[in-house]
């Protein structure tokens, strides 16, 4: 699926980076709302639908195949009017349900008799069913009109969607047909009594005794094969479930699950070549760092996915001579008002390993650890080669700034790098755990700013050696150091001291939001509570900071982060968009939806997932045998339980208790419980 519209940032039009990062301003579309809609996901497939129900061919609505729009208008009227909507609703990651009722001047007093429940599905279905209430024969009119531009999202996102495209009859519906080449197709069951292609419209006569229901389903189908979505065989992940005392678990993790699997794109090679896009509507191009960063927050729902992943992004890698060969591919992003645009591709390539490694702790098979070790050791060729005899890494171009989570990023490549090349029988682990010693001391020299408060670290470094010095959430990706054997953390960046008080910055109200955690200090010159990384709350970054505060030991800052993110996703019916505003949380208050974050999103669903195993502690070591627990003292949601997961590759199931004891229920045949609670 090809890449659908511009990333959805809501800051003003920013340079476009030349050479060292200058360039000329230019304006940058802006991508219609999409925080008011329903989305339906199934990719390729999608539904995008208003709380009411009706396609009324406005802003970014319609079904959608391929990025392109089948149809965009499907409105229903019934005895001449249209229902009155009264619920919409999504009720699984691909369905939609809306229910309206219909008035008639037949209604023999104020309640009306007739309703509608429409379900919509991603796949391209619909079913409208008609219900009646009355006590004797009612017979009306039913009538659907249609319409489509066939447009590409990526014009829709930019504005440029065009002008509808005329109906033809077509048996039992109506057909489009553009000059480019796309096509839709739209039929009914049972037939329409009458067909006016002019109009675009389906009619039907209907009667309904008492009591009764009638049924019309409507499939819209594009006129080219379509590759079968990432829900259908094959799927690389489990019937795996949640609960607890509260039932947010539950909610969340079912949720979560759901969008993963509406997000599976199948590549070219078969079952097993799946990988996540990153979100959907704007960002269902080819994979970069967030598919690799959600295929490792989802590996306890098994390997096969980051497989998958690792498999479909390793094709894009840089093999030509050169400074950038082992790069992986990735486009620029916004980094926030203080920095230029960052480079995906860097972050993918340190990405890579780390999922590797991590991939073996919770049991990838052999196999596939010795078809992708390669490209992980071709990934590590790149960080030396770009390091050019240095400690810290900064952005492409001799004037790129070191940015704090590329060194958490490079730091965590090498040692578990490192982990990996031992694992494997390769040389050069030594090397990198020799260069990671050397980072930790410069990073201690360079990036450390010492204050009344007792410090942080610093956002980043300039070129010429100036710090950013404002408290940033991007500064949780230090406790994210990385799993090694028997559950042990990997060292990180900070000592033991310092650790504590990025844990107190992490956990004040600078940027803990009470929502979650804030891009930028609250207070910071260029704070945008709206700003992607500016001052909004992104999820996975939430993620990131608790279950790193977890495994660090401060269970304080990262309960309070946890419990935010939860009351988020209870406001947004369990499903979390990828970011939404920093605004401060107040009695009584509900979080803030950013206009066009992605709804959706691979990191966001993966997240709910890494909440909720940090919850519970899980460490695996398949090779090892063992698997450790370390769950939450507090057992700050009650008791808990986790089942379906995986862990070298069979069902794996634990609870912890309300005292916060941990105990597995399910595992593979031989693994021990070693370390942590039991």
């Amino acid at each position: 699926m090809a890449l659908t519209a511009p990333p959805p940032n809501s800051e003003p039009p920013r340079a476009i980076p030349s050479g060292a990062g200058r360039g000329r301003t230019v304006p940058r579309a802006v991508p219609p709302a999409v925080h008011h809609v329903l989305f339906c996901v199934a990719l390729p497939c999608l539904a995008v639908s208003a709380e009411h129900g009706q396609l009324t061919g406005e802003g970014i609505e319609g079904f959608y195949q391929s990025g392109r729009r089948l149809l965009s208008r499907c409105r229903l009227r019934i005895a001449g009017r249209e229902p009155l909507s009264v619920q919409g609703r999504l009720v699984a990651a691909d369905r939609a349900r809306f229910l309206a009722v219909v008035r008639t001047p037949d209604d023999p007093g104020p309640d009306p008799e007739i309703h509608v429940e429409r379900v919509r599905d991603a796949d391209g279905t619909e079913r409208i069913t008609l219900h009646s209430s009355a006590r004797r024969v009612r017979r009306f009119p039913v009538e659907i009109s249609f319409g489509t531009d066939l447009a590409e999202l990526a014009a829709i996102g930019a504005g440029r969607a065009g002008p509808g495209v005329p109906a033809a009859v077509h048996p039992a519906g109506l057909r489009w047909s553009a000059p480019g080449g796309g096509s839709a197709v739209v039929t009914a069951s049972p037939g329409p009594h009458d067909t006016l292609a002019s109009a675009g419209l389906l009619r039907w006569e209907v009667e309904l005794g008492p009591g009764a229901a009638h049924t019309i389903e409507l499939r819209i189908r594009s006129g080219r094969p379509v590759r079968p979505t990432g829900r259908t065989g094959g799927n690389p992940l489990p019937e795996a479930a949640a609960e607890g005392d509260d039932p947010r678990v539950g909610a969340l993790f079912a949720a979560s699950l759901g969008d993963l699997r509406g997000l599976l794109v199948r590549g070219p090679d078969g079952p097993a070549d799946l990988h996540l896009a990153a979100g959907v509507p704007w960002r269902c191009g080819p994979p970069a760092a967030e598919a690799l960063w959600a295929a490792r927050m989802a590996l306890p729902l098994g390997t096969r996915l980051a497989a998958g992943t690792l498999r479909t992004v390793a094709r894009g890698q840089f093999t030509g001579r050169g400074r950038d060969f082992g790069r992986l591919p990735g486009p620029l992003r916004d980094a926030g008002p203080h920095l230029p645009p960052s480079c995906g591709g860097v972050e993918a390539t340190l990405a890579f390993p780390v999922v590797l490694a991590e991939a073996r702790r919770w049991g990838l098979p052999e196999s596939e650890l010795a078809e992708l070790l390669p490209v992980a050791e071709r990934c590590l060729h790149w960080l030396r080669a770009a390091l050019d005899g240095g400690e810290l890494l900064g952005e492409p171009g001799p004037t790129g700034p070191q940015r704090v989570e590329t060194q958490a990023h490079a730091h965590r490549a090498a040692l578990l790098g490192a982990d990996l090349l031992d694992a494997c029988g390769r040389p050069g682990a030594d090397g990198w755990r020799e260069w990671a010693g050397a980072l930790r001391v410069r990073f201690a020299e360079t990036f450390w700013i010492d204050d009344r408060a007792g410090g942080r670290p610093a956002a980043a470094r300039l070129h010429d050696g100036r710090l950013l010095p404002y408290p940033s959430g991007s500064s949780a990706h230090l406790l994210d150091t990385g799993l090694l054997g028997e559950g042990r953390a990997a060292p990180g960046l900070l000592d033991r001291e310092r650790t504590e008080q990025l844990a107190g910055v992490l956990g004040s109200p600078t940027l803990d939001s009470g929502w979650g955690l804030r891009g930028l200090g609250a207070r910071e010159p260029g704070h945008n509570p709206f700003g992607h990384r500016a001052g909004a709350v992104r999820v996975h970054e939430t993620a990131v900071a608790v279950a790193g505060l977890a495994m660090a030991g401060h269970e304080k800052e990262a309960v309070s982060l946890l419990r935010g993110v939860l009351d988020a996703a209870e406001a947004f019916g369990h499903r979390l968009p990828e970011m939404y505003a920093g605004e401060r949380r107040t009695a009584g208050g509900a979080p803030v939806p950013h206009p066009a974050a992605c709804r959706p999103a691979a990191v966001t669903a993966a997240a709910g997932i890494q909440l909720l195993t940090a919850l519970v502690g899980v460490r695996p070591d398949a090779p090892g045998g063992t698997v450790a627990l370390y769950p939450f003292r507090s057992a700050p949601l009650g008791a808990v339980r986790l089942s379906g997961l995986r862990v070298a590759g069979e069902p794996f199931s634990l609870r912890v208790s309300r005292l916060g004891l941990g105990m597995v229920e399910e595992a593979a045949d031989g693994l021990q419980l070693g370390g942590g609670d039991g």
